[in-house]
């Protein structure tokens, strides 16, 4: 027997994970006294070695305060991180400024709003130990926005081929993930898109989508699905062209000058051939030459510019090793 109690031959319990749940919230205040009890019921139950980073987002209803008093009341307070944005950046920031503030090797994603259960977090957990990089959430059952939230899902799948059936929900991944990529504004829901890009390995479970217990959505109506059809397209052109922008500009300029030249030989054709002028014809030719040709110098452009980002970011993943 050791000093421990544990004999040579007995196993050593497991070391408990260490991971930071991160709970962006923004005019939450109704919900946050709910919150922090799951949250510390979950730890407790699980017996789970986390901490809460919770980013009040600029609210303007006290929700800080009403976290820091809910905190303390579940007994949690000394596991707590508090964080604030001055004004409301958006979910994307909230993650950035979540992770720079904590060296956790692991991350949770998850909603102020309650509408997942804090007990899903230990099925995360266990997902990213079945080697995975980045664990997704898929919502199963009915909720309001299920046909919207279908198509966006389907058309990503489609355009970016990741592996899983749902992009924009609760999710938990590793810290490189995160030391990789460069999440943009409002683009925490292209995390997989981009991680699955830069090849991470992605898991899915299903998970249930709860009804609200408090308050309003922050994520509704028409503007959200414009905001993210542009966003979808922005993250497609970085994943397909930013490395060689060449490909688009310089194809681009090709073809445009092609078509110029074309015309050209219409113009000729109608002038010597048929006798016919059409002045009109030569305006095109030139604007459709010169637009050509600017395409193509922008594609040199953009190559001297993706060839500087590729560096800077060598230099960036150097420098946090």
């Amino acid at each position: 027997m050791t000093e421990s109690g544990l004999s040579p031959a007995d196993p050593l319990p497991p070391t408990p994970r260490r991971f930071s749940v991160i709970v962006p919230a923004f005019n939450e205040v109704e919900n946050v006294p709910d919150l922090f009890q799951d949250l510390a019921g979950t730890f407790s139950r699980f017996q789970l070695n986390g901490e809460v980073v919770f980013v009040d987002d600029g609210s303007t209803d006290g929700t800080l305060e009403a976290a820091r008093a809910a905190a303390g009341a579940a007994g949690i307070e000394d596991r707590t991180v508090f964080l604030r944005h001055r004004v409301n950046k958006g979910k994307t920031a909230a993650l950035v400024t979540a992770v720079r503030s904590t060296d956790s090797p692991i991350y949770v994603l998850f909603d102020a709003d309650l509408q997942h259960a804090t007990d899903e977090i230990p099925r995360f957990l266990d997902a990213l130990d079945d080697d995975h990089d980045v664990v997704v959430g898929r919502k199963v059952g009915d909720y309001p926005k299920r046909l919207v939230s279908g198509v966006y899902n389907r058309l990503s799948r489609m355009i970016f081929r990741v592996p899983v059936r749902d992009l924009n929900s609760m999710k938990a991944f590793r810290r490189e993930v995160v030391d990789e990529i460069h999440l943009r504004e409002d683009w925490h829901r292209y995390l997989v898109v981009l991680a699955h890009d830069r090849g991470f390995r992605i898991g899915e479970i299903d998970i249930d989508l709860l009804p609200r217990r408090h308050g309003v959505s922050k994520y509704s109506g028409q503007g959200r699905v414009v905001v993210g059809v542009l966003d979808l397209v922005s993250v497609w052109f970085q994943l397909v062209f930013s490395r060689k922008p060449m490909l688009f500009f310089g194809l681009t300029g090709v073809f445009v000058a092609g078509v110029g030249v074309l015309v050209g030989l219409v113009a000729l054709i109608l002038r010597y051939a048929l006798g016919t002028g059409f002045r009109p014809l030569l305006t095109l030719v030139v604007f459709l030459v010169l637009l050509g040709g600017l395409l193509f110098v922008a594609g040199l452009l953009a190559e001297l510019i993706a060839g500087l980002r590729a560096e800077v970011e060598d230099l960036r993943r150097e420098l946090r090793r």
